[in-house]
């Protein structure tokens, strides 16, 4: 990959998910199809999306003539502080906040078939670059974006959100492949709508993509009456930028509540969201943030980790943060008093990893009290020498302290850490035992016991504090996008359509080819509309003869209903032209 000012911010985790764009790969159909996306959602996007969106195209150098390459938008979209990466498809839902808080867009180097030019559940380069980047241009909803990666990379799964992920992952790579059998298709679609119907409570993360949704995705700006586009699934849509501004898609102003409202990406939206403006998007996410364990914390907080079985972190109010996968946490009443990992566990302070107490040291689980001391209001933290002497917590002595809560702590000091505040974060003990009323939860022949230092869990979120102390943090799924295979039949329409291109891009009016093409295209490929239009276009008002055979080439496919809005909308736009 070649790193600008933007990217070579990204941490190393997340390279991984970063593929070359294999734009050798894009077929002379596949640039027909963007171009005929684009022309077509320019003329009606002129009239019913936000302002922005036209003079963002400019802005991030997209045209509606060819796929963008992403080092040319990246050239481009450096100056705005943003940059563009190629992805293989759906990446996981932390992963791809994560991107965007680093003001990267994620975009899958994808494009859809002409079977699916309407509308693709997969994501691809033309709901990416052609959908996201334009908006982003204007800097309010630039920072919500980036916003709501920060957030939501913070944000808690549950089991059932990877399930669910991995489900709409494979569903979509089936149902943009031509090569796909129908029985794999319906047999991921009964595991999407299985897994739908048993979620449950939602997660964080399922609420947090809920609002992504109805904002990044399916928003609408403006007057709940008269609103206009904003989302890149309807600014990326043929049939829903038309549709949706229908009566009979309900708008609803939106709020916090959109979080609970689940979406099918599958299928058109019955409802939308209308924001007042950009500004409105990021009062709504504070407000959801403001419900979220990375500003709570406490036992809820904690709870929520040891739910997702998945590496998280707890942040202690002394600024101590503990990563790993939390197993169990003992509590008193609603107050956490101690908490257990399992695997790989790194100690760290504001973000950094602690010296010394990384996975290395660290790789079999982590436990830790937390609290106060049983009738001492002096807090550890806050100990000065005197005090920790009173106390007998003193290098080299044995010392027993007792916490509230019960847990009871009794070894030799051997050293302990301080902030640069100077406050203590981390006391060592050998031959320690560590015990809950009769349960053992530390004992000496464990070896060192660390322990944290602090009184409350302030802060409780997905992910590591400190990046760099794994080596993995998220998994690749295992079903990869499946490149398309072309017979050669399907190789020599490419042909064609790469010549129908080259006589239009060079200007040319050697229409004796152009009838060639044509009748090559009736007699071999029947229900192909699209290069019909193509030639049409070239020749409008140029050689009558040919355009009317073709017209009433298109007049015959135009009787099939899956094609008779696209050839009407396309002859719309060579009219007007």
């Amino acid at each position: 990959m070649k790193f600008n000012s933007v990217t070579e911010k990204l941490p190393k985790h997340l390279h991984k998910f970063i593929i070359e764009q294999p734009y050798s790969d894009y077929t002379a159909q596949n640039q027909s199809v963007w171009r005929y996306v684009m022309r077509l959602n320019i003329q009606t996007l002129k009239k019913i999306a936000h302002d922005c969106y036209i003079n963002g195209l400019d802005k991030t150098g997209i045209s509606e003539e060819n796929i963008p390459e992403m080092d040319g938008m990246n050239r481009i979209l450096k100056d705005i502080g943003w940059a563009a990466v190629a992805v293989d498809g759906f990446i996981p839902p932390n992963a791809f906040m994560e991107f965007q808080a680093y003001n990267v867009l994620v975009i899958s180097s994808e494009i859809r078939t002409i079977d699916h030019i309407n509308y693709t559940p997969a994501p691809d380069i033309i709901h990416e670059a052609a959908g996201h980047a334009p908006i982003i241009a204007n800097y309010e909803y630039a920072e919500y974006l980036r916003r709501l990666g920060q957030i939501g990379s913070k944000a808690i799964s549950s089991p059932m959100d990877h399930e669910m992920y991995e489900s709409i992952r494979l569903l979509s790579i089936l149902k943009e492949n031509p090569n796909s059998s129908k029985e794999s298709i319906l047999e991921a679609e009964a595991q999407v709508n299985k897994l739908q119907s048993e979620m449950g409570e939602l997660s964080e993360m399922a609420k947090i993509r809920n609002l992504h949704w109805w904002t990044v995705e399916y928003g609408l700006i403006g007057e709940i009456e008269n609103p206009k586009l904003y989302g890149a699934g309807l600014l990326s849509s043929i049939e829903e930028s038309q549709l949706c501004l229908q009566n009979n898609v309900k708008k609803i102003p939106y709020s916090i509540k959109a979080a609970s409202v689940n979406f099918d990406i599958t299928n058109t939206q019955p409802q939308l969201f209308v924001t007042p403006d950009f500004s409105s998007l990021s009062v709504v996410l504070e407000k959801f943030a403001n419900t979220m364990a990375v500003r709570k914390g406490g036992i809820e907080g904690i709870q929520k980790l040891i739910a997702s079985k998945k590496m998280g972190t707890i942040k202690l109010n002394t600024g101590v943060q503990i990563s790993g996968t939390f197993k169990t946490v003992i509590n008193d009443g609603d107050t956490p008093i101690y908490f257990q990992t399992i695997g790989s566990t790194a100690l760290a302070h504001e973000g950094t990893e602690l010296i010394g107490h990384g996975v290395e040291r660290h790789p079999n689980g982590y436990g830790s009290t937390i609290g106060y001391l049983k009738d001492i209001s002096t807090l550890i933290q806050d100990m000065s020498p005197e005090d920790l002497k009173k106390h007998g917590i003193i290098e080299g002595k044995t010392t027993r302290l007792c916490f509230e809560g019960g847990i009871i702590v009794n070894g030799k000091v051997i050293t302990g850490k301080r902030d640069i505040q100077g406050k203590i974060i981390l006391i060592s003990f050998k031959n320690c035992l560590v015990t809950y009323n009769e349960q053992v939860l530390f004992e000496p022949s464990w070896g060192i016991y660390d322990m944290v230092i602090g009184n409350i869990i302030s802060s409780a979120f997905a992910g590591p504090a400190d990046p760099n102390s794994f080596d993995d943090i998220y998994k690749i799924s295992k079903q990869k996008t499946t490149k398309i295979l072309y017979s050669d039949k399907e190789k020599k329409l490419h042909e064609l359509y790469k010549l129908v291109k080259f006589h239009r891009v060079n200007n040319t009016n050697e229409f004796d080819i152009l009838k060639s093409v044509f009748k090559k295209v009736v007699k071999n490929y029947p229900s192909e509309w699209l290069i019909l239009l193509e030639i049409y276009e070239l020749i409008y008002n140029k050689d009558l003869s040919l355009m009317n055979e073709v017209y009433d080439q298109l007049s015959k496919l135009q009787q099939n209903k899956l094609y008779t809005k696209l050839i009407i909308d396309g002859l719309d736009l060579i009219i007007k032209k």
